[in-house]
């Protein structure tokens, strides 16, 4: 039997991060005090898609801010990592405190190819979470943002996302509104 070849964490990002240079900032909807963008999202900081390497730089650290992460091995990651990269429509997006070499803050968006709205795209904003030490510095408006357009540009005919009623308000300001529709869910596993 042939020994499995080992993929190492490197810096080949999950998509093309011009599409993140490209988006019409102007387009824009939400405010920031002190002006940040995805081209300049703070002092040492950068807007970039996931790579493997960010296994090492506390990405599930950060991860396990917002929800139960489990345990993965630094294969599973990788072989998640290359799924969603090989499928096209994840855009996990991270920012990344260049001083520290460190994930301060994620997002994701997923499309959802459709046969509804003549075949449409539908995006959906997920895993929004900004690490502890580094809330209010806007990162969190800034990935939503970032991703709000993103979708736009990807041409989705509608983004949505959930939330706990706590930050309802939070989403209304990048013009997002509570549905009439009910998210229900069914658990599985942790």
């Amino acid at each position: 039997m042939m020994p499995v070849a080992t993929v190492m964490p490197d810096d080949t990002p999950m998509f093309d991060p011009n599409i993140l240079h490209e988006l019409d900032w102007s387009e824009n909807t939400t405010t920031f005090s002190p002006a940040i963008s995805p081209l300049d999202p703070g002092d040492g900081l950068v807007l970039r898609p996931l790579c493997t390497a960010d296994l090492n730089r506390g990405f599930f650290k950060v991860l396990g801010q917002l929800t139960e992460t489990g345990v993965a091995s630094p294969e599973q990651f990788i072989q998640t990592f290359e799924h969603m990269k090989r499928s096209g429509d994840y855009y996990v997006t991270v920012v990344e405190d260049t001083n520290l070499g460190q994930i301060v803050a994620t997002a994701t968006l997923v499309i959802e190819h459709k046969f509804t709205h003549s075949c449409a795209k539908r995006g959906r904003i997920e895993d929004v979470v900004v690490s502890g030490e580094c809330r209010g510095k806007q990162l969190g408006k800034l990935l939503t943002s970032t991703l709000t357009l993103l979708s736009k540009r990807l041409n989705c005919y509608k983004i949505t996302l959930e939330c706990l009623p706590k930050n309802v308000d939070f989403y209304k300001k990048f013009g997002y509104s509570v549905s009439e529709e009910n998210y229900m869910f069914q658990r599985f596993f942790n």
